[in-house]
């Protein structure tokens, strides 16, 4: 609460030693430019609405041609887009594979090492188990039949 009082107390000795002149100079900058901004701003809300009103009967005696054209135009757009979208992608993967059977060592192959590593390994694991209880089940029916 001290800081905020001190501060306010700051800003206002600030203000009291600008000379008179320049906080004329400021408000006046401030009032052009805030009313320059109000007027252009009037203006495009002027324009808009007269627009809307001139283009709202076209658009309502070309809808049923407008409507279907948007339609394809938007999704032929679509589908240029995802087939793009989809070749770099392609060329991308096939790029880092390249790099990656080549031994040139893109990003992430560290973790692709690590995760197949960690396969084999649970692999191995599967693998001796599967051999030591077949050998144990071999071993139990061998017991079994005699």
């Amino acid at each position: 609460m001290a800081e905020h009082y001190q501060q306010l107390h700051q800003t206002q000795y600030h203000n009291q030693q600008q000379p008179r002149s320049h906080q004329v100079v400021k408000a006046a900058t401030a009032v052009t430019a805030g009313g320059s901004l109000l007027l252009l701003s009037g203006l495009t809300l002027a324009g808009t609405v007269i627009a809307l009103t001139i283009a709202t009967p076209l658009f309502v005696i070309f809808s049923p041609v407008l409507v279907p054209a948007v339609i394809t135009v938007a999704l032929l757009t679509t589908g240029f887009l995802a087939s793009g979208g989809f070749g770099v992608a392609a060329i991308t993967v096939l790029s880092w594979i390249y790099r990656f059977v080549t031994g040139k060592h893109p990003p992430g192959a560290d973790q692709l090492d690590y995760a197949r590593n960690k396969l084999a390994g649970k692999a191995r694991e599967m693998k001796d188990k599967v051999e030591q209880y077949g050998q144990q089940h071999t071993g139990t029916q061998l017991h079994q039949s005699s």
